[in-house]
């Protein structure tokens, strides 16, 4: 086969300029960058977008189904945390992760999940100890120590958080960072231990305090967390400490837009784009060490093919030199995708869902559309028969978490804003451990939703009266093994059947997924009962 010869107005991000230029691309290698006549006619040529922050298993999506999406909008590569499967299934998982990527040309980087279980305070599938870091540290598909979320433990230079975050210091691996809302003197303690990157600032004050302690921002905008409004401000004095991620992104919605949505709105803000795209396209090379593409002669041949410099639309996606999207449709061919999976739950019944009144006055955890804080708000609760239940005219609904790896009493919980005014919905995606979570407005749709899950050991699943949606995730309860394309489709079928019942969220599964994350306060709920983010302490629903 002979060389790739393509024509187009070429941006040099790190010179910042733009010129008409060849490239010849021979087996896999750019070997050439010639200069050309300009041409108002010619597209644009630019390196591949990254995710410099990603939870692949948060599309529902293997890897390699993740990768035939992600390209169509001219993501090359990804820094992936494959913290949730770990949690599920431990070393086996991120082994399922790393060799089911290998089966396509997308360029998969994978960190050592730093935190499995993410807390004693919940119960998880697996363990990820000191040993295995080192062993996966010794890998090469293994390029850093993902998100350190244990802040106190590292803050208090913990014996085991210290013993994995020097693991990654000897292999030369940066550590990535996660500690939503610390500043001060704390981040300051946090960043110390070596910290780099944070994905969880809320605010921009709170983004510049850890810029200015040497932490690289990524500014997330997932399927729930949403922080770019908050923090793209940060790249005009800061250019060189920024990147874009999606930290957690359904399939519907990276069916859509991926990183390229994330350079458009910059772009449109203003901003100068050499900046943004070096955030989107070089940071994560550059801070990772990633052997991907920044379009220069003798480079892997990762580049992509746009109309112009404000839609970026994508013409065509390449990873070394093979095009592997065009024009809307992917030419990553579906691969094998084994079932692993971590699941013992048994069928429950609905008076286990019951919750007896102590008092009328209850914690209630407040969901935030496109946020994962949760404040705790304190409010009356209906009783009826002595049991405190769901207040739907209020919007104080009845929250379930059910341990998925043995069978134990369900925790339960109220919660506020989820907005269903008929059944229920769940979902075995409940971060971190992925324990079964449901929210409803009785206990007989709650069980029916929660044993509909058990029947198929994990998915989602939406339920009203009659009506039954349910989309299977087999691959450790969390993913699905069939076509992305179809399992968006059945994903959006679920979710517009969640805001049909009530739901006003943006995302209802992808929030209900972060209200077992026991280390994003205020108030969470986890396997073992009511938890203080804040306190790190389990709390009970009643108030005195």
């Amino acid at each position: 086969m002979g060389p790739l010869i393509i024509q187009g107005n070429l941006v040099d991000i790190r010179n910042k300029s733009i010129y008409a230029a060849e490239i010849e691309v021979y087996k896999g290698q750019i070997v050439s960058i010639q200069r050309i006549h300009e041409d108002k006619n010619l597209p644009y040529l630019l390196p591949g977008f990254i995710d410099a922050h990603v939870h692949v298993e948060s599309s529902m999506l293997v890897p390699s189904e993740f990768a035939r999406l992600a390209v169509v909008h001219g993501t090359v590569a990804t820094i992936s945390d494959p913290h949730e499967i770990a949690n599920v299934c431990g070393m086996e998982g991120v082994n399922y992760m790393i060799d089911n990527g290998k089966q396509t040309p997308f360029k998969f980087y994978f960190g050592a999940p730093s935190c499995v279980p993410a807390t004693p305070f919940e119960t998880a599938g697996a363990e990820i100890s000191v040993q295995d870091i080192h062993d996966l540290m010794e890998r090469k598909e293994i390029v850093y120590l993902a998100e350190m979320m244990n802040w106190p433990g590292t803050v208090n230079r913990d014996p085991d958080v210290m013993a994995k975050i020097d693991m990654a210091k000897r292999y030369g691996k940066p550590i990535d960072g996660h500690a939503p809302g610390l500043m001060g003197d704390l981040a300051k303690k946090y960043a110390s231990a070596g910290i780099t990157t944070d994905h969880e600032c809320f605010t921009l004050e709170e983004a510049l305090d850890k810029v200015k302690l040497g932490m690289k921002i990524a500014i997330r905008e997932g399927s729930a967390a949403k922080n770019f409004e908050a923090l793209i401000d940060i790249i005009d004095d800061y250019p060189d400490m920024v990147m874009f991620c999606s930290d957690d992104k359904h399939p519907d919605n990276l069916a859509v837009s991926h990183i390229d949505e994330l350079v458009r709105r910059a772009v449109a803000k203003g901003k100068n784009i050499f900046d943004v795209l070096k955030a989107a396209c070089l940071t994560p090379i550059d801070h990772y060490k990633l052997e991907v593409g920044q379009l220069r002669k003798g480079d892997p041949a990762d580049f992509i093919v746009v109309d112009d410099l404000e839609n970026f639309r994508v013409q065509k996606t390449y990873i070394n030199g093979q095009l592997v999207a065009a024009h809307g449709s992917t030419f990553i061919q579906k691969a094998n995708n084994p079932i692993i999976n971590n699941f013992e739950a048994l069928p429950k019944h609905p008076q286990e869902f019951q919750v007896p009144a102590s008092s009328n006055r209850i914690r209630v955890i407040e969901a935030l559309d496109g946020q994962l804080i949760t404040p705790e708000i304190q409010g009356n609760i209906l009783i009826k028969n002595g049991l405190a239940v769901a207040d739907v005219a209020n919007d104080i609904l009845k929250l379930s978490v059910v341990n998925r790896y043995q069978n134990s009493p369900p925790a339960v919980a109220f919660i506020k804003n989820i907005g269903l005014k008929r059944g229920a919905i769940a979902s075995s995606v409940g971060h971190d451990s992925h324990n079964i979570i449901a929210v409803g407005v009785d206990d007989e749709s709650i069980c029916r939703a929660v044993n509909a899950l058990i029947e198929v050991k994990g998915g989602v699943v939406a339920i009203d009266g009659a009506q039954e949606l349910l989309l299977p995730l087999p691959v450790g309860g969390i993913m699905s093994a069939e076509d992305g394309y179809e399992v968006a489709k059945a994903y959006t079928a679920i979710d517009l059947m969640a805001k049909d019942m009530g739901s006003t969220l943006q995302s209802p599964f992808m929030t209900l997924s972060f209200m077992a994350l026991l280390v994003i306060p205020d108030l969470k709920l986890s396997d073992k009962g009511l938890f203080d983010g804040k306190e790190f302490k389990f709390v009970d629903v009643f108030l005195p």
